[in-house]
């Protein structure tokens, strides 16, 4: 039986460097990702880190970089930190951006999944995604991913 992926698609008037960058800038991912960062020098094998942006010993997932096209096609692996090494609590990342009606389109498709992740990242993906497109729409990021998530 294969495993469950989590497709979301969203268009975003802005440019495919602009998401890219985006994705990876730690002073705006802090803003629409819950005050987290995503760290990695994003050359295909590198670590990178999905930390909190004010403890960067605090890391919420972990993984790869198995693809980095700029500013097309970013894939990662994601795991959290205890399970890096564990292929079956590994899932799979893959932003593709291309040009779409004057504007981008952003494909995120979350492979690989168990039961566990579908479910902690199924309430995620739209809200960080949505608030990712304010962002770079108006210059402001969702109140709501402004702030931390932690419980």
């Amino acid at each position: 039986m294969s495993k469950p992926e989590y497709v979301y698609v969203i268009y975003i008037q802005t440019t495919p460097e602009k998401v890219w960058r985006a994705l990876q800038d730690p002073e705006m991912t802090k803003d629409y990702w819950g005050r987290r960062t995503n760290r990695s020098d994003w050359q295909q094998g590198s670590p990178w880190r999905h930390e909190s942006y004010d403890d960067s010993s605090d890391i919420a997932v972990a993984g790869t970089v198995v693809e980095s096209k700029p500013p097309r096609r970013l894939v990662i692996t994601w795991a959290r930190p205890d399970d890096v090494s564990k292929p079956e609590k590994t899932s799979r990342v893959a932003f593709d951006i291309e040009d779409a009606f004057g504007a981008v389109k952003l494909t995120v498709t979350h492979s690989e999944l168990d039961a566990e992740m579908l479910r902690a990242i199924s309430g995620g993906w739209p809200a960080i995604l949505s608030s990712l497109k304010t962002m770079l729409e108006t210059g402001a990021a969702m109140p709501m991913t402004q702030r931390s998530w932690k419980g």
